[in-house]
């Protein structure tokens, strides 16, 4: 399908703020990337044990540097851009005081610093709930909470915070003088109401539990509405031509579903990123499980119900610290990617690993799994080398996200037909084919591997009205790119592994789980 109606302008400018780098991206009308421009960043420093910051202006100076690199390259390009949309790394919050600049570096979502001088609750409220069971999650929600630990740890910083926002309201006032940011952006601990996208009604429970105050959050501007047009000054520092409009498109998760057709709950979207996730999209609002929110999506008055794996991806980076100097030393002589070459080591593991079955919870959860949760590797013999732990990383990985693809199931009351992946993982055959062994589905990728940057353009391009509804968008600006087909023999192989194994591990394993965390204080209660 070709655009709705020709222009002049006929590009879009989509810029990814991501956590390992920023990218300034040109797409046409019908979704190809036409440009690209990346600066690779270093995605936070630590001062201290759990802190993950970064600057503000650091993210703002790459950012100016992708996109002036975009047109000292493609200098032709410039002036065919028609519209401008922001996706970016989402629940990074950033103090900013009454001039709007930044009081200390932004909290990147990777921090985990935790407090127990938060807000009493009235005995009331804490006798309620405890009747419904969720006083763990509440003491989740507070103790986490960057507005809490803020105040507590730095409270001369905190009393002169006058906005609390997102790092990206912090790039969208930087790109256009205003401090507003996308409703789908509004992930992590803030008073949002996820069911009316908007910010919590005064009498929710959320702003007591809180530190944060109502004047402390930005305007919110629902997904391919305005959120200003570019000034003089960002045209300076960026280059992107003055007057554009900025249209919000949301967190960089979202318009990875956006972009991979994620809009009903039949596709399930994976994401293998630095977090793994599993999503479906939706009219209606359905948590992916009791009292934990559905997401906005990145398209108005609608839902992603996802699934967290939260050190996804970011295991292959720490089997490539901690096992993979061999490959790293021969990437660099070739001047390829280390990821590049683990394929090798897929290729020298059958499926199934030999035995060798992995749980990805190298980080605790709230609910499932829960805070006591650990990573595990069970079925070692002397057989296994280091290819048969890569393997078992990324079959570990997809059984995780299966088992994330058979709760949304339940909760949807729509079974999965289709899949689709995104993210660093998607780049792979051998990954896509395991994925697609896995979960017993044919797999997609979608046409590009830059899937956020595109959900952020398919925004800019109904905003400016190019397309009358996302819908027809995705249709237009998206398609898939190789399928790969589930192989019978692996698929049983999997499937018995999957629930004979794997789904047994967790509860298994987690009175030893518990055990360790009584006896280690690790993690902290």
């Amino acid at each position: 399908m070709s655009a709705a109606k020709p222009h002049a302008q006929d590009l879009i400018l989509a810029i990814d703020q991501g956590t390992q780098s920023v990218r300034a991206m040109l797409f046409d009308l019908d979704g190809q990337l036409v440009a690209k421009s990346q600066q690779h960043i270093t995605p936070y420093f630590s001062k201290h044990p759990n802190w993950a910051e970064q600057n503000g202006d650091y993210f703002w100076l790459h950012l100016g540097q992708a996109c002036q690199a975009l047109w000292r390259h493609h200098p032709s390009l410039r002036d065919r851009v028609c519209a401008v949309a922001l996706t970016c790394q989402r629940a990074s919050m950033i103090c900013l005081d009454e001039h709007m600049k930044p009081l200390r570096p932004a909290t990147i979502w990777l921090d985990s610093r935790r407090t127990d001088r938060y807000p009493d609750l009235p005995w009331w409220l804490k006798a309620g709930i405890r009747l419904v069971g969720q006083q763990h999650m509440m003491y989740q929600l507070q103790s986490k909470a960057e507005c809490n630990w803020l105040a507590a740890d730095f409270p001369d910083v905190w009393a002169r915070t006058r906005h609390f926002v997102q790092l990206s309201a912090y790039l969208t006032l930087r790109l256009t003088n205003q401090l507003r940011d996308a409703v789908p952006s509004q992930v992590g601990y803030v008073p949002f109401d996820h069911k009316h996208q908007q910010w919590a009604a005064d009498t929710d429970l959320t702003w007591r539990a809180l530190r944060v105050k109502r004047e402390q959050l930005p305007e919110l501007v629902q997904a391919s509405e305005p959120l200003g047009t570019i000034s003089a000054e960002a045209a300076r520092e960026t280059g992107i031509p003055q007057g554009l409009t900025l249209y919000a498109a949301g967190a960089d998760k979202a318009c990875e579903v956006l972009a991979c057709g994620g809009i009903s709950p039949d596709v399930a979207c994976i994401s293998y990123g630095t977090t793994a996730t599993i999503n479906t999209g939706n009219t209606r609002y359905v948590p992916p499980m009791p009292f934990l929110p559905a997401y906005p999506a990145a398209m108005p008055h609608a839902y992603n119900s996802e699934i967290i794996v939260q050190r996804g991806y970011w295991m292959v980076n720490w089997f490539k610290r901690e096992f993979a100097a061999h490959e790293v030393r021969l990437a660099e002589e070739r001047g390829v990617a280390p990821e590049v070459l683990f394929d090798t080591l897929l290729d020298d593991s059958p499926a199934g690993a030999m035995g060798l079955v992995l749980q990805p919870f190298w980080n605790p959860g709230v609910k499932f799994p829960g805070p006591e949760a650990k990573g595990a590797v069970i079925g070692f013999g002397d057989v296994h080398t280091r290819a048969h732990l890569y393997r078992a990383i990324i079959e570990g990985l997809a059984y995780a996200l299966r088992h994330g693809k058979e709760q949304l199931e339940h909760r949807n009351h729509v079974p999965v037909h289709s899949l689709r992946v995104a993210g660093g993982g998607s780049q792979s055959d051998r990954i896509m084919q395991i994925t697609a062994n896995v979960f017993g589905l044919r797999t997609e990728r979608i046409h590009t591997f830059e899937a956020s940057g595109l959900g952020a353009a398919i925004n800019a391009a109904v905003g400016a009205g190019y397309y009358k509804t996302h819908s027809q968008a995705v249709v237009a600006m998206s398609r898939p790119g190789r399928v790969f087909e589930p192989e019978a023999d692996k698929v049983r192989l999997y499937d018995q592994l999957y629930r004979e194994v794997y789904n047994r591990m967790y509860d298994r394993l987690s009175p030893l789980y518990r055990s360790i965390r009584h006896i280690t204080n690790y993690p902290r209660h």
